[in-house]
């Protein structure tokens, strides 16, 4: 299955707008069935667009093109930081993003989600995680054993100097749930408010090694490659406890465990 990825400058409202269709359209060119947009990709962190002016026009490009899954990054829509994904002009799912990060003044701006959301596109189930949700192993776990996601689905709005840090996250997610994993991150931001560089785009398999691309944009996967690896059949039965704390030191004996010693 061959995926594209925007390598995306965020500008103004209008020109985002135009460039999403000229997007969607070279994807199409380049025989992709899903293309994935980055987290707050039509208007950052600084201006607002009417989210029903979004939803017009990302229904008329997926109208336009019928056979195309579009990962439509993020926007803002009542209050939240909203991933959506369409299809044939029709809205599939919608995510609400649950970790949002305080550093970036998101807690001003956004609520935060109640709710992890996988979505069914082109016969591949797909979990959707934008950005600081991949500091939170759970979340993708809960996708890929509750939600049986065999490809994760990042969008970002990730500083370069942080790349490193992305992209590990990215890989870690991809080895620890044998699961395909794509990173699509803002490549720059060209607004005078919030001049940007963001990280790059990234694919990893099952097995956490790097998907190569030749143009920066397509990537080839196979999603039956994911099925079923290192699935625990009793983690698909019962409600495995979070956390469970055996044993210890009797109550105000306090000190390090002797057989173990300090630091152990």
């Amino acid at each position: 299955m061959r995926i594209w990825l925007a390598r995306w400058v965020c500008r103004d409202v209008e020109s985002n707008l135009r460039r999403m269709a000229e997007e969607v359209d070279e994807a199409a060119s380049a025989g992709a069935r899903w293309v994935v947009f980055p987290e707050s990709f039509l208007h950052g962190y600084t201006r607002r667009v009417e989210p029903e002016r979004v939803r017009a026009a990302v229904t008329e490009v997926s109208d336009t093109h019928p056979g195309m899954t579009i990962f439509a990054g993020s926007f803002s829509e009542e209050r939240r930081n909203r991933m959506t994904v369409w299809k044939a002009g029709r809205e599939l799912a919608r995510y609400d993003k649950v970790h949002l990060f305080p550093p970036n003044g998101e807690l001003d701006i956004w609520e935060p989600g109640d709710r992890y959301v996988a979505v069914e596109a082109d016969g591949e189930r797909a979990g959707l995680i934008n950005c600081n949700d991949l500091r939170f192993p759970e979340q993708a776990r809960a996708l890929r054993v509750g939600a049986r996601a065999t490809v994760l689905v990042a969008v970002a709005w990730w500083p370069w100097r942080r790349d490193w840090v992305w992209r590990t996250l990215l890989r870690a997610r991809a080895i620890e749930n044998a699961c395909w994993v794509i990173g699509c991150c803002v490549a720059a931001s060209e607004w005078p408010r919030e001049r940007f560089a963001g990280a790059g785009n990234y694919v990893f398999d099952p097995f956490g090694e790097p998907v190569r691309t030749t143009d920066d944009h397509t990537y080839d996967l196979d999603p039956a490659r994911a099925a079923g690896i290192l699935v625990n059949p009793l983690e698909l039965a019962v409600e495995i406890p979070r956390v469970e704390v055996e044993g210890g030191s009797p109550a105000g004996a306090g000190g390090a465990d002797p057989e173990r010693g300090p630091g152990a």
